[in-house]
């Protein structure tokens, strides 16, 4: 009988054993639960600004927020067995997690849109520019210091204690967890390529809405939203393209570079920010800062960008072709620009032109070195390559960018294609940017913004000085010279614009009506020649249309740029990812989405996609001049 008591005991000690363990391991799952579900809703409080909307996310059981949770369930599971320790996942994963969702919200406070996948590729460029922003906003720049110093500490000291006081997983219970937790995320990450329908995503209420972002991470939340944009680095062929479908596109034929006159040299200058401030009906300036402008702006310029992204516009003004083709958040001066792809200076070469770059400005940026390069720049004069000019605020003055470009200019015997970005246009604006300003402001603004406000329009108004400079000097030249100047987007005044009145928000919308738009999108556009003046009614065109204007203006033909992408602007004059403008004003919302798209703009996107991304089928018949180059440089 005792033999059987201790049997008894030592049954019911198992049991209650097993069942203790049971029970921790059950309680260990619950807290890692807990911990993804407070990760998703903290890092969505972030990117939403709402506990409202935060709930909605939860309780919406049409909305991800539980496969979300479980995404993160099943991450914290793998970490924790790959340490070897219970709940250390979460100090590795949610800080990372959380610093992404805080910078998703920064952007979209200044530039509109959440973060992208992408933008991870341009951190240097921001790294760049903190010295700028700690100069202008120290104290903001002091407090963050604490704040990430705080952070450091905090995270540190939580490691120190959860190595102590966490349970280390034994290895059945850590073999255990891969097994499960590895396959669950090897198939979440088989089915997040949104090229591809997948009936287990749409199970899971994760549904990708690539033609409105602003939709895409509202409904799929931050985290979905940004690991269903991670495939857009591989861009898809358009249905239909193929050699045949190529062949078929029209092409007028005209040989490249026919021209009526001698060959002018061509000066395009993409003036940071410029934009025209008295367009703010609340706001009285006392004097306009941009009368050589508006005396001969011809029209406006569509920027797809808002407050920043400048290499996006660059990209259309250069190549011809429309960031409307293109993934939402792509860069293609990060992304894409890979190979010798044809631009302007590729065909004023052709025509034995000296093609040149000139930015007073580091070469990395916007990895402009190797784009300029691709394109067909002989010659890139970045800030490290021109004397050292001087400074207006935080950068590089317009005046002596100017006199710098005119100094290479008078040192060319061939006709020449210069293009040039400048730098002084950049934000921020806020006071104490200059030591005096020459236009005062009064209007229903604060003084701070007033303040704001003044130190950019002191800014349109030394661009405006700086382009009377630039034409008084071409004026005294034999030789016609042709110069264009355009915005690259609207400056970033934040609170300005929601408070003036003159936008809904502190940053443009990207979908709205044509008047909305181009209200929130316009930037001036003038191009002039010292023989013929300014050229007018130009309307307001895409910057994938200024080759086509800047090669009509100085009397040139070609099968692409005049020919192809002159029939497109015959017929329209904004491509949009979200909105076609035609010539006569009529616009066309959420064309990419229809059923039929206009033939005009499939043979547009067949085109820029084969060129870009494609075998080249069409490079001979529309680009024979770059063709012709490469083959010679090779």
């Amino acid at each position: 009988m005792a033999i059987d008591a201790t049997e008894e005991r030592a049954v019911s000690a198992g049991f209650l054993a097993r069942h203790a363990k049971a029970l921790a391991v059950l309680r260990s799952l619950a807290v890692s639960a807990l911990l993804a579900f407070l990760t998703v809703l903290v890092v969505e409080w972030i990117t939403r600004g709402s506990l409202a909307q935060v709930r909605n996310y939860f309780t919406n059981l049409q909305q991800p927020a539980w496969s979300t949770t479980g995404v993160f369930f099943v991450l914290y599971l793998a970490v924790d067995a790959l340490i070897g320790r219970q709940h250390k996942a979460v100090l590795l994963v949610s800080p990372l997690v959380v610093l992404m969702g805080i910078i998703s919200q920064q952007k979209q406070v200044f530039l509109t849109d959440p973060l992208y996948p992408t933008d991870l590729l341009f951190g240097r460029q921001i790294l760049e520019l903190m010295p700028v922003l700690v100069q202008d906003r120290p104290w903001t720049a002091a407090l963050l210091a604490v704040a990430v110093l705080a952070s450091v500490v905090g995270l540190v000291s939580l490691w120190v204690f959860a190595w102590r006081r966490f349970r280390p997983l034994t290895g059945k219970e850590r073999l255990t967890r891969l097994a499960v937790a590895l396959p669950l995320l090897a198939g979440f990450v088989s089915i997040m390529d949104y090229n591809e329908f997948s009936w287990m995503r749409d199970r899971l209420k994760v549904f990708p809405i690539m033609w409105d972002q602003a939709e895409n991470y509202r409904h799929n939340g931050f985290v979905m939203a940004f690991a269903i944009n991670l495939p857009m680095a591989n861009v898809q062929a358009p249905a239909g393209y193929m050699t045949e479908a190529i062949d078929k596109i029209p092409s007028k034929p005209m040989p490249a570079g026919t021209t009526h006159r001698s060959k002018p040299d061509v000066i395009v200058v993409m003036s940071e920010s410029l934009w025209d401030p008295t367009r703010l009906d609340s706001v009285k300036l006392s004097a306009d800062p941009m009368p050589v402008i508006r005396e001969n702006q011809g029209g406006n310029v569509f920027s797809p960008e808002f407050g920043g992204l400048t290499a996006n516009v660059e990209f259309e003004a250069l190549t011809g072709f429309s960031n409307a083709f293109l993934p939402t958040g792509s860069i293609p001066y990060q992304q894409y620009v890979r190979k010798p792809i044809p631009s302007l200076a590729t065909f004023f070469r052709a025509e034995g032109y000296t093609a040149r770059a000139i930015h007073p400005f580091s070469g990395w940026f916007w990895n402009r070195t190797s784009v300029y390069k691709a394109f067909g720049f002989e010659t890139f004069k970045d800030v490290d390559k021109m004397p050292p000019l001087a400074k207006r605020g935080n950068f590089t003055s317009d005046e002596a960018l100017t006199r710098e470009l005119i100094r290479q200019a008078d040192m060319q015997e061939d006709p020449f294609f210069f293009f040039t970005v400048t730098l002084q246009g950049h934000g921020p604006y806020d006071d104490g940017r200059y030591a005096k300003t020459d236009i005062e402001v009064d209007g229903r603004l604060d003084a701070r913004e007033n303040r704001m406000l003044a130190s950019y329009a002191q800014g349109v108004k030394e661009a405006d000085g700086s382009l009377k400079m630039l034409m008084d000097w071409a004026s005294a030249r034999d030789r016609e010279t042709i110069i264009v100047v355009f915005g690259d987007h609207l400056p970033p005044l934040n609170t300005v614009y929601k408070n003036s009145g003159y936008m809904k928000s502190v940053t443009a919308s990207r979908k709205g009506s044509a008047e909305q738009m181009k209200r929130e999108h316009e930037t001036p556009l003038v191009i002039w020649s010292n023989k013929t003046g300014a050229q007018k009614e130009i309307g307001t065109i895409s910057p994938a249309f200024l080759s086509y204007h800047v090669l009509k203006e100085a009397g040139f033909e070609h099968p692409y740029y005049t020919g192809f992408l002159g029939a497109v602007h015959d017929r329209l004059r904004v491509i949009d990812r979200y909105m076609l403008i035609d010539a006569k004003g009529s616009a066309t919302a959420g064309w990419a989405r229809q059923k039929t798209i206009d033939p005009l703009v499939r043979d547009f996107r067949f085109l820029q996609h084969d060129i870009m991304f494609g075998k080249q089928y069409g490079l001979e018949r529309f680009f024979n001049s770059h063709a012709e180059l490469m083959a010679a440089g090779s």
